[in-house]
């Protein structure tokens, strides 16, 4: 495909700390054009305009102008369908931040719209797109591990209370371990391996009330009413099954964030809350882990990245397929769901969504750019 001439006009809505990454991870790709930012808190907003270079004005100033085609949700989960559904009702496509939505009805309701509107919606997590996972795709599909039979997948901690200054909300419903970090573990996986077809899990939580030792919220008690570990069986309809444990019960652990075995050897995959590596490669012929050089670029701190990949699908009038789209973020919104009612009836829950495993991004590109 020809990179687009034209550049695709931005607004960014939520102005929180994730935000900075998001604009500077823009400057990268010349299909952005960041027009104007909004948040609740008009302060908040008026400092990102000046510290970026672009507009301040509230979230219906920016939805009405008429500069903007995309919005970037950063709002907190528990409105990200709400704001979404405001902007394709403004006639904006939308890139959204982790998760799509809270419930899978909201979910859909977001996806629905886009399909009546014509609209695109994407969502994050798209760290997949950075260097780290294209490079452990690229050895999947030419084969140097062989058939993927299965692996294991661990996120494990003792939870954000230490140093995040406002932790409470990370133990309410919407959040927790699988809510926050499962979406970049889920959609790594679906990347690498195509999508799940079913879900066996058990979960169970450690404390009732933590307390926050960071230093803004120092003693704060902390109400945890979600589960807390998260141990569970995926089945993908590739064949592989992989075992995945999320927690924020654990002090330590040895495990590697996500590892594939196949019939010819076994794969490393780097951290995918991050961009680059490493990957590393065993096989029966080198009988040791080795590095992997990197094959793609992308490596460093790459926020955006997704929104530019729709931005590409935008020019395109139809003709490309976004790879951090909608259809993937609900599918991992719908495996999340699916741990709790695995775990709650003690049965395997089947995964009624199946988006096209993203494409992956061909080698050689210049930076900036993410079609040849």
């Amino acid at each position: 495909m020809n990179t687009p001439n034209k550049t695709v006009g931005v607004g960014i809505i939520g102005c929180g700390n994730i935000s900075d990454a998001y604009f500077n991870g823009a400057n990268t790709f010349e299909i952005l054009n960041i027009i104007a930012c909004a948040d609740i808190n008009i302060s908040a907003a008026e400092k990102k305009a000046e510290a970026h270079g672009c507009v301040a004005q509230s979230v219906d100033e920016l939805l009405a102008n008429p500069e903007i085609d995309l919005v970037i949700n950063l709002t907190i989960p528990a409105v990200h369908a709400e704001i979404s559904i405001a902007a394709l009702n403004a006639g904006k496509h939308v890139h959204c931040e982790k998760p799509l939505a809270v419930s899978l009805e909201d979910g859909k309701a977001v996806l629905d719209l886009a399909a009546e509107r014509g609209l695109l919606v994407g969502c994050a997590p798209d760290t997949f797109l950075g260097a780290g996972l294209q490079t452990s795709r690229k050895l999947i599909d030419d084969q140097w591990i062989g058939k993927v039979i299965g692996g294991t997948a661990f996120m494990m901690g003792r939870g954000p209370e230490s140093w995040h200054p406002n932790p409470a909300f990370f133990y309410q419903i919407g959040a927790g371990p699988l809510f926050d970090m499962g979406p970049y573990y889920i959609t790594a996986l679906v990347h690498l391996l195509g999508p799940i077809k079913s879900v066996r899990a058990a979960t169970s939580k450690a404390f009732e009330v933590r307390t926050a030792t960071s230093i803004e919220a120092f003693g704060q008690e902390l109400q945890v009413n979600v589960p807390t570990h998260y141990v569970g069986i995926l089945e993908f309809h590739s064949g592989p099954t992989l075992t995945m444990t999320i927690s924020f019960d654990v002090h330590k652990h040895g495990h590697s964030p996500i590892e594939i075995y196949g019939t010819q050897g076994s794969l490393k995959v780097p951290d995918p809350n991050t961009f680059d590596g490493p990957v590393e490669l065993w096989t029966p012929t080198t009988k040791e882990w080795r590095s992997q050089a990197l094959s793609h670029p992308y490596a460093t701190n790459m926020r955006s990245i997704g929104a530019a990949d729709i931005a590409y699908s935008i020019l395109s009038n139809g003709q490309r397929t976004p790879r951090s789209s909608g259809a993937l973020a609900y599918h991992a919104l719908e495996v999340m769901h699916a741990f709790e009612k695995a775990s709650s009836s003690e049965q395997t829950i089947v995964i009624e969504s199946k988006p096209q495993q993203p494409t992956a991004l061909p080698l050689g590109l210049i930076s900036g750019r993410l079609d040849p």
